[in-house]
């Protein structure tokens, strides 16, 4: 009987590295977006600080840029980044006048990176809100 209890606990921990290194290949090389908070400048200004995390190598396979846009795709604001940042991450860098028109709420935080484009990951931010996941939010 205890045996198999064994077993299963070996087969069910086995299953749990096969699907968690299957979620890992299936994004690897995409750019994490760790956080972005947003700061309400007046009007219709904002300043934005977004922290990413890549596995940067060099100049080939770097994170680029990450953009601000709303929910029908225009984009609002876009932080270029023109260097690798292998020994600095996860890292942040931040965009002043961002222009979010008054009425909307919801707009998105995308990232990318010159081997695999936008990445698939986004933060979704409410600005009506102080904070959610992986974003705050100040006026």
């Amino acid at each position: 009987m205890g045996s198999s209890k064994a077993i299963s606990n070996v087969i069910a921990g086995t299953l749990a590295v096969v699907l968690s290194l299957f979620s890992i290949v299936i994004f690897a090389g995409d750019v994490e977006i760790v956080h972005a908070r947003f700061r309400h400048s007046g009007g219709a200004e904002w300043s934005v600080d977004v922290t990413l995390r890549h596995a940067d190598s060099g100049w080939d396979h770097y994170a680029d840029a990450w953009r601000v846009v709303a929910d029908d795709g225009t984009v609002l604001g876009t932080r270029t980044l023109y260097h690798p940042h292998e020994n600095e991450q996860p890292f942040t860098r931040s965009l002043g006048g961002v222009a979010i028109p008054a009425g909307m709420s919801t707009v998105y935080v995308e990232a990318h990176d010159k081997v695999h484009g936008w990445s698939p990951q986004r933060v979704q931010v409410n600005i009506e809100k102080t904070e959610g996941e992986r974003f705050e939010v100040s006026r």
